[in-house]
Formats: C-alpha cells, sequence, structure tokens
C-alpha cells in the first residue's frame, strides 16, 4: 500500500498531473482543506501554495522543476537592482547615461537567461538540424527532454524584468511573492500568462472568495472539464488523429470533417485547459483575464487574435511587435512588423518550418487585412461587418484558421498536401450517409461544440446567476455529476494537454 502511494505521488512521464485527472481531484481536496486552514496567515499560505505549485510542476516534469527556480531567482534579483539603478538616476544627475546602460545590459542578461534556457530545451535540435543539413552532415537529434510548459513560465518571468525595465511596474518586494506569482499551479504549464502587474496586487490580499466568484469558478471548472474530456478527447481519439495520421485512407469528404474536428478539437483542449486554471483561481480568491473568447466568431483574422489564446497575443503584441516598431514607422513597417511577429509567434509554438509557416501564413494574413481594411475600404478599427456581411467574413475567416489549422496540426507539409488533395479532387459526397452512421457519436459532438460556441454571452451569465443563487452542496453534486459524465465517456488512457508541448 506504501509503495503503490509512494508510486503514485511520484513523477512518472507517462502520467502527468492533469486538472482533469483523478489524482488532481484528490490533491486538490486536501490542499484546499490546508488552504482554508491558513486563509488568515498570510506568509505560511504563500509558502504552503509555492510549495504545491513546485510539487505540480515535478509531476509535470520531474526534477526540472530546478529551472522553474533558476528563472526565478535570476530575475527577480535582476527586477531588483534595475529598480535600484532607475532610483539611483533620479538622485545622482549626470550619471543619467551610464546608469541607462547598465539597466539595458541587465534587461539583456534576464532576457539571455530566460531564452538560452527555452532555447536550449526547444530548439537545439531544430537550429542543429538545420546546420547539419546545410553542410550535408548525418545529424541524428539529441534526446532532449522538453519540460513542460516553459514556454509559458519564461514569457511571464520575462514580461516582469520588461515592466520594471519600462517603470510600468515596482518590482516585488519579497521573493517569496515573485515564485508565488511564477509558479502558481492553476497557470503555470499552460498559462494564461498572468502580467505581474494584473496578479502583484492580490497576492498579499485577504482570501475573499465571493458568492460571484464561486459560482463562476465552478462554471469555469464545468465547461473546461466538458471541453477537454468529452468532446476534445473523444472527437481526437475516434476521429481527427485517425484522419491526420493516414489521410490517404480516407474520402476527401472526411478528410475535410477531420480538419473541422481539430478546429474543435484544439479550441476545446487549450480553452478547456484555460477554463479550469481560471476557476481554480477563482475558487482561491484570484482573477486571472479570459484567454478565449469565442475565437470561431471572428469576422477576421485581426478579430480572431483578439479572441484566441488573448493572453499570448497581446503579450507578443507588447513585447515584440512594439519593440520592432509596431505602427509607428510607417505603414510598410507596419506590415513587415506583423510578419515577423506572428514568425516568431509560430516559432514559440514549436521548432518546425511547419509551425513558422503557419505563423507566417497568419502575418500576411493580418498585414492583408490591415491592408485592405484600412487603406482601401477605410474602415475604423473598430468596424465590424452587419447582417449577411458578418456571416460571410466569419465563414471566411474560419475556413482560413482551419486551413492553416492542416500544416500546424500535420508534422510534414506532403502531408498536409495530400489531405488537400483529396478534398478537391476525391471528395465523394455521396458518402455522407455513410460516414455520418459510421460516426453518428463523433458528429454529434461537433455539432454541439460549434453550436454552443455560437449563444450568446447572455446565456453563459444566465447560467451563473442560477449557480450564483444555489448553495455550495448544490454545486458540489453539479460538478460530481460532471466529473461522473467524464469517467464514462473519456478514454482509458490519459490525453494530455495540446499546449504542453509548447
Amino acid at each position: 500500500m506504501i509503495q503503490r502511494l509512494i508510486s503514485l505521488l511520484s513523477y512518472n512521464p507517462q502520467e502527468p498531473l492533469l486538472f482533469s485527472s483523478g489524482l488532481f481531484l484528490f490533491l486538490f481536496l486536501g490542499f484546499s482543506f490546508v488552504y482554508m486552514l491558513l486563509r488568515r496567515h498570510l506568509q505560511p499560505r504563500l509558502l504552503f501554495v509555492t510549495l504545491f505549485s513546485y510539487y505540480f510542476y515535478y509531476k509535470s516534469s520531474g526534477l526540472y522543476f530546478f529551472l522553474l527556480a533558476i528563472v526565478t531567482v535570476s530575475d527577480y534579483l535582476i527586477a531588483r537592482r534595475i529598480q535600484t539603478l532607475a532610483d539611483r538616476s533620479l538622485t545622482e544627475k549626470g550619471k543619467e547615461r551610464c546608469l541607462r546602460r547598465r539597466r539595458k545590459w541587465l534587461v539583456a542578461l534576464s532576457l539571455m537567461i530566460d531564452l538560452s534556457l527555452l532555447g536550449y530545451f526547444k530548439y537545439t535540435n531544430f537550429f542543429a538540424g538545420m546546420v547539419s543539413r546545410m553542410l550535408d552532415f548525418n545529424f541524428q537529434p539529441w534526446d532532449i527532454f522538453l519540460p513542460v510548459g516553459i514556454s509559458f513560465f519564461t514569457f511571464q518571468s520575462l514580461s516582469y524584468t520588461i515592466d520594471v525595465y519600462r517603470g510600468n511596474l515596482k518590482p516585488l518586494p519579497r521573493l517569496l511573492d515573485y515564485a508565488f506569482y511564477v509558479s502558481f499551479f492553476p497557470q503555470l504549464v499552460a498559462g494564461p500568462i498572468v502580467r505581474a502587474s494584473d496578479f502583484a496586487p492580490q497576492i498579499r490580499k485577504p482570501v475573499v472568495i465571493t458568492p460571484d466568484m464561486f459560482a463562476r469558478g465552478v462554471y469555469f471548472i464545468i465547461i473546461g472539464l466538458f471541453k477537454k474530456a468529452v468532446i476534445s478527447d473523444y472527437i481526437s481519439l475516434n476521429f481527427v488523429d485517425r484522419i491526420f495520421d493516414n489521410p490517404t485512407l480516407y474520402s476527401g469528404m472526411e478528410n475535410l470533417l477531420g480538419i473541422y474536428g481539430y478546429a474543435l478539437q484544439i479550441y476545446c483542449d487549450f480553452s478547456g485547459y484555460s477554463d479550469m486554471a481560471i476557476g481554480i483561481a477563482l475558487l482561491l480568491g484570484f482573477r486571472f483575464p479570459l484567454n478565449f473568447n469565442a475565437p470561431y466568431r471572428a469576422t477576421s483574422i485581426t478579430d480572431f487574435w483578439r479572441r484566441w489564446h488573448i493572453s499570448l497575443s497581446t503579450w507578443i503584441r507588447d513585447y515584440i511587435y512594439i519593440s520592432l516598431g509596431g505602427n509607428r514607422k510607417g505603414k510598410l513597417r507596419q506590415y513587415i512588423n506583423l510578419i515577423l511577429t506572428m514568425l516568431l509567434g509560430g516559432l514559440w509554438h514549436g521548432a518546425s518550418l511547419n509551425f513558422i509557416v503557419w505563423g507566417g501564413m497568419h502575418g500576411v494574413a493580418l498585414a492583408a487585412h490591415k491592408l485592405f481594411s484600412q487603406e482601401i475600404l477605410h474602415h475604423a478599427r473598430s468596424y465590424c461587418p452587419r447582417g449577411i456581411r458578418k456571416w460571410a467574413a466569419i465563414l471566411l475567416t474560419f475556413h482560413f484558421v482551419c486551413f492553416t489549422w492542416i500544416f500546424f496540426r500535420q508534422t510534414s507539409f506532403s502531408a498536409g498536401q495530400t489531405m488537400l488533395l483529396r478534398i478537391f479532387s476525391d471528395f465523394h459526397a455521396e458518402l455522407w450517409l455513410q460516414i455520418a452512421s459510421g460516426y453518428k457519436y463523433v458528429l454529434a459532438f461537433m455539432a454541439f461544440g460549434f453550436l454552443t460556441h455560437f449563444l450568446p454571452d447572455a446565456w453563459q451569465e444566465r447560467i451563473i446567476a442560477t449557480l450564483r443563487r444555489c448553495n455550495v452542496v448544490v454545486c458540489a453534486l453539479l460538478l460530481t455529476a460532471v466529473i461522473y459524465i467524464v469517467i464514462q465517456i473519456k478514454s482509458s488512457t490519459i490525453q494530455p494537454f495540446i499546449y504542453f508541448q509548447f
């Protein structure tokens, strides 16, 4: 019994700790009990949550939690030094230029430390393989383990030092506060990327969970769990993976449905995780920003990136696009900056030419939309089409996004080309009844997922208002019922969240 418990609580690369797993539910119940006991004791509570967060990361990536510690300690000390030099520049007149230069070197040091760790674990094989092909060497990829969520916590920590350097944020006074912020487990491994300016003011506030926060927390956990463990995992295992792994074995219609299925799968998978992270944080007394806002209702590619992975898209805008010059250096430079920003965004998603091309297509589309909308049609930035134009714009945007998902999901360009060839040359619409009969449950989940995606936002608020009127017992029973449904439907094998690989 003891051996089994130790094995269960130890790191297992085949079974990372997921929000949708029974082990996390068990651990979270125990965590919540201790958390509420410590709610009036600030320092012990912060230390307890930080230690649990490090254990959570250990269960996801083993001993690589030391990378989290390196990033945390280095950026905390660098930010403190940057602020000290900034304060000195106000009192030591005549030394402003020297002190500004030293601050630049410090922020460059932060970039070097964080991006070096990210670059080694994520991009070593990619760039080494490119160089070896150029030199005609036979390169065998090195066995480098990619720690879960390393892109998320390095970006989050980088935003902190850059904001301190820019003067937009005062550094946190204690290392424990900063460790708590960087490692906070609900958003540690797959976001949302939370800015220190939003999170830091909440760290030392008393734990207050209002009825609205509790209702929203339960709602987001239920919705996120259903999205991930029911819709995403079911259509992935029973349809989408089969199509993408062997597109030549299926008709063009099945390939097209597979692409639609992947669009829904990746949305439900990632937004489901974000919803659960937001819900868990609310139950602990913390508020996270919204990370997804019905992205397939977007009327343009610009609108899509205002709705999809909002925390990353705004991070890229504020720390890459604006740093490149944004729209301050003329229209041509703005379009180039958009394309470069999205190319880097594609590279962030993975060390593969597929991701770079995916990012490049989105960058070109963003630039083209800016040109067409603002320079040719002279639309205001807030313009939104109405009526039939709106639905035509939604369909066009959705199908462009689906087209780019092909190259995001496939491991090679040839496989993506094969899917497109099957769709345009071997569609076989007459197979619809056979396909509908063979995949009736998959198609039912897809239809349910897309239909609920287009429900008015007011419906969500009504559901939350209903939960707010319920007591804790009713909410707990509702959550238990959803967990039971998930257990009945979900696969026997654990399906990691897609964005864990990024």
